[in-house]
């Protein structure tokens, strides 16, 4: 068995194995661009190995990160309308992908019923996470901001939740759409009050957050 057929079967999802077969393999280097926001490819990315993000831009270069994805997730499934892409995508690490042309997406979707079920339930869980997005920031500030996502983020690692990657004031910044600077006034009372630390390069919370500083 090749190597590309081994990773295909490493997902954990059979009917995403099964539309990965569907498609080519490619491999990109970390910090490549894989798709442009308002880009008119039509393509389903799955991701075999790797990590990207998802993210917009203005036309100042400032960033916002919508979202970050690892092994066993997919992006692409917002150009199956016709329409353009909807985000920008830009891998974080190396990163291998099964790339799956739209009208074979399409075939699979009408043969396959439980996969049209699958790409609804994620649609779902996009339009929620964005109207979450708006509402944080219309009704929070950034401090308030960031202790949400350190929350969502949070694993349990031995009993102390501890963010599972490393992020930058920049990358927390880009996320809750603050600046690094901002970012780095609100850490620098969690760090000194014990309620967060920094271990190896990943966040972990001490203490529970305060609802204000």
């Amino acid at each position: 068995m090749s190597r590309t057929a081994l990773t295909i079967d490493a997902l954990g999802d059979d009917l995403l194995r099964e539309i990965a077969r569907r498609g080519g393999v490619r491999t990109w280097p970390a910090n490549a661009v894989l798709v442009t926001e308002e880009d008119r490819s039509d393509a389903l990315f799955i991701i075999l190995s790797g990590r990207v993000k998802a993210y917009g831009s203005g036309d100042d270069g400032r960033e916002v990160v919508y979202a970050t994805q690892g092994a066993g997730e997919y992006f692409g499934e917002m150009t199956l309308d016709g329409g353009p892409r909807s985000a920008s995508i830009m891998t974080l690490e190396p990163t291998t992908c099964a790339v799956v042309p739209g009208p074979d997406v399409r075939e699979f979707l009408a043969s396959h019923p439980d996969f049209a079920l699958h790409l609804v339930k994620k649609l779902i869980r996009l339009a929620r996470a964005s109207t979450e997005h708006v509402k944080s920031l219309a009704l929070e500030d950034v401090y308030q901001r960031i202790a949400r996502m350190l929350r969502k983020l949070a694993q349990d690692e031995g009993g102390v939740l501890t963010l599972p990657e490393r992020m930058t004031q920049q990358d927390i910044a880009d996320r809750v759409g603050s600046s690094r600077e901002m970012v780095s006034r609100v850490f620098k009372p969690l760090l000194e009050g014990g309620y967060v630390e920094m271990r190896g390069g990943r966040i972990a919370l001490l203490r529970k957050l305060p609802a204000r500083l």
